[in-house]
């Protein structure tokens, strides 16, 4: 082999090694704007309504129950299911949904 074979053939490995590395970051990228970054906003919506509740908002809960909000607690609500006023559930706010504001 002479020095030219040898110089190709080491140019062609770094630049198969430049590709390679291209693709993982492009996977990266990928990865990061299709799930990640659509899953945080999603965190940050559903924080920011659970911030702003009241009490008399109407809620859905995880187990897909609608219910009041009658008193509001560090990490725990009271919530009246129902028409019965005597339905009324502690739960924690994790378990909340969708916020609908009493108007």
């Amino acid at each position: 082999m002479n020095a030219t074979t040898m110089a190709f053939s080491g140019m062609a490995t770094g630049g198969t090694i430049g590709i390679l590395v291209a693709y993982i970051v492009i996977f990266a990228l990928l990865i990061y704007f299709m799930s990640y970054r659509p899953s945080k906003k999603r965190q940050k919506k559903l924080d920011s309504m659970i911030a702003s509740l009241a009490v008399g908002d109407s809620i859905l809960t995880s187990s897909g129950f609608y219910g009041v909000v009658i008193d509001i607690a560090d990490d725990v609500v009271v919530v009246e299911f129902g028409s019965d006023r005597h339905c009324r559930i502690p739960m924690q706010k994790t378990a909340i949904v969708s916020v609908e504001k009493a108007e």
